[in-house]
């Protein structure tokens, strides 16, 4: 008998737990609810709350947009968007993850501290993600964005430097960057960092890790623009090579279930249970079926 079995630790992060409850919540009252931007990078939630209603629109639509409700998501968003809304008569939603938005503030408060002129602040993020655009925006566009340790070597190491991450980035490669600085940054200058990184992301990895080896066929469910999915998923294939990505039940390769005795199932935090229950169910149709 083949074992499937589903990463209780996988799924929603209480951020997005939050975005989705507050806009069921909202659409129920009726009325037209916006989205500034898919309210989770996967695509099948997106899909069940807009036969709900929810109606996502992208920045451009939102400057044009006039006495209107909409919801901002966990990923939070720069100053700029609280003003168009204050213009444009817009009542915000507002769906900031309480984590996102500590960061912020500390952004904001060391972008505005008098000491500023000779300092860069910089954020270990992915370039354009909307979390990263809210980051950047705290700092009138100064921040500068890296993404990678080869990134730090091109940093001016001659002028002090204020290091924060993304909230879902990699604790590892955060610690690889702040190694470096701390060994290469002149000694006249000062180097404080922040490791912002969500602990109920970080401490994803271990235990996806730990689920991973366990079973010797593994589905990991995420939506294609998930950057936290990205960097889980290869944290799967790292410990198990016969992991792989899928976002719905038709991705599954039938030819990978015959000789597999243990099928695990997990997701990103913008997974919804729902989904790896319906791949957990499509894997065990199928295996019945053979």
């Amino acid at each position: 008998m083949v074992k499937v079995e589903i990463d209780e630790g996988s799924g929603f992060c209480f951020g997005v737990v939050t975005a989705i409850n507050k806009a069921e919540e909202e659409l129920t009252k009726g009325g037209t609810l916006y989205c500034l931007g898919d309210i989770v990078h996967n695509s099948r939630e997106v899909e069940r709350l807009k036969e709900m209603g929810l109606i996502t629109i992208n920045h451009d639509d939102f400057n044009h947009l006039h006495n209107a409700k909409v919801l901002l998501r966990a990923h939070g968003e720069p100053p700029e968007t609280y003003e168009i809304a204050r213009r444009n008569n817009i009542e915000i939603i507002d769906a900031t993850c309480p984590v996102v938005l500590r960061l912020q503030k500390k952004i904001k408060q060391e972008y505005t501290q008098k000491d500023n002129s000779d300092k860069q602040i910089v954020i270990y993020g992915k370039t354009g993600h909307a979390e990263v655009l809210g980051l950047v925006g705290q700092t009138t566009g100064k921040a500068i964005v890296i993404e990678k340790l080869e990134e730090a070597q091109k940093l001016d190491l001659s002028k002090s430097i204020r290091l924060y991450s993304q909230t879902t980035k990699s604790l590892d490669e955060f610690q690889k960057i702040v190694e470096y600085i701390k060994e290469h940054i002149s000694p006249e200058v000062t180097f404080e960092y922040y490791d912002t990184i969500c602990r109920q992301v970080a401490n994803r990895i271990p235990n996806i890790r730990k689920f991973v080896a366990s079973h010797d066929l593994v589905f990991f469910v995420s939506g294609k623009k998930s950057s936290n999915g990205k960097m889980l998923f290869s944290e799967c294939q790292k410990v198990n090579p016969n992991s792989h990505l899928i976002d719905s039940a038709e991705e599954i390769d039938g030819s990978l279930l015959s000789g597999a005795s243990s099928i695990g199932v997990c997701g990103a935090t913008s997974t919804p249970k729902w989904l790896m229950e319906e791949i957990s169910k499509a894997i065990q149709s199928r295996l019945t079926g053979q």
